[in-house]
């Protein structure tokens, strides 16, 4: 089977880390025997060299032929006017006619659209998000609500997947996009391969949230680690936060605040997590009945765990079991 086609667009105003994101996780995942599963491309509209955000000029290999064949085109955050791109390059909300066609001729022709962190205001410009759920770095989420009214943004969640068309909050986000886009393509195993190849997590919990500017509690060492540990170990029965704190040889309200401290969470809500955790991976990785997942995970029946993961990610356990395992090959 051939590689799935890829192409980067490079503009004016790029931001250099996240043009590369797409090659660095797509372009080195490979199948079991070490097949290329992508071919990335990097292309530029015209062919010729494009000023990136911090200043130096990058020379794509790939002009827009390149472009018109992808079957995933991706477009890289650009600069913005409040953080402009020096030498006039054009900003993120600006990208040009030009650019646009190539996006839409993309879209028209079916394929798959990737946007990450204010490459989003690209896809919006060309109209490819009215009505549709997307996201975008949070610091730019009140500018793009203005600009683009109709678009539902979600400024709280790492990526959107809207099927055709995938969006990315900023810089990290795009890995977590990225990988999202493996384990949808190719399933967990593969995705959580190249995770492992580029030394970054397979999946992270949260949303941006946890990122917008604010006092963030101070760690103040590991106290509490060796629970924590234990806890994942353990998720298959009931964790309450005066058996953790009876394990670490303190009072509730010690442990809580240590806990709290080291992790930016309150005990039962980062034991909740972990238990999503496993029921993704159960899911992923497992033909295990619901029934067994739930008991594993420690969410003891089927209806506790179909709503809890329903609250989370909107999908029933059979549905993201489907959406989340690699194809059949024939």
């Amino acid at each position: 089977m051939a590689p799935h086609r890829v192409g980067v667009l490079a503009l004016d105003g790029v931001i250099a880390f996240e043009l590369a994101i797409p090659e660095r996780i797509l372009g080195t995942t490979t199948g079991p025997d070490g097949t290329p599963l992508y071919d990335v491309r990097i292309a530029s509209v015209d062919a010729r060299p494009v000023r990136t955000s911090a200043g130096y000029r990058l020379l794509p290999d790939h002009g827009p032929d390149v472009l018109e064949d992808a079957e995933t085109l991706v477009v890289p955050a650009l600069a913005t006017r409040t953080t402009p791109a020096p030498g006039g390059a054009a900003p993120a909300d600006d990208p040009g006619e030009r650019v646009l066609d190539v996006v839409r001729r993309a879209a028209g022709r079916g394929a798959r659209i990737v946007a990450i962190c204010t490459g989003t205001y690209t896809l919006a410009a060309a109209g490819l998000l009215d009505g549709r759920p997307a996201t975008t770095h949070w610091a730019h989420a009140r500018r793009f609500r203005r600009m683009y009214p109709t678009v539902r943004l979600d400024p709280d969640v790492l990526f959107v997947d809207d099927g055709d068309v995938l969006t990315s909050a900023g810089v990290a986000a795009g890995i977590d996009l990225c990988l999202h886009l493996v384990r949808r393509d190719h399933g967990a195993d593969i995705a959580a391969a190249t995770a492992r190849r580029n030394v970054v997590a397979p999946w992270r919990e949260g949303g941006q949230a946890q990122f917008v500017e604010t006092r963030v509690p101070t760690a103040t060492g590991t106290a509490t680690a060796a629970v924590r540990e234990w806890a994942v170990a353990h998720l298959d029965r009931p964790l309450g936060v005066e058996e953790l704190a009876a394990r670490a040889s303190t009072s509730v309200r010690t442990f809580t605040r240590r806990f709290r401290a080291e992790t930016g969470e309150s005990p039962g809500r980062w034991v909740a997590a972990r238990r999503l955790d496993l029921v993704r991976r159960l899911l992923e990785t497992t033909d295990l009945p619901v029934e067994q997942v739930a008991a594993r995970s420690g969410f003891g029946t089927t209806a506790a765990l179909r709503q809890r993961l329903h609250a989370e990610i909107g999908m029933a356990p059979l549905a993201y079991r489907r959406s989340h395992r690699a194809p059949a090959t024939g």
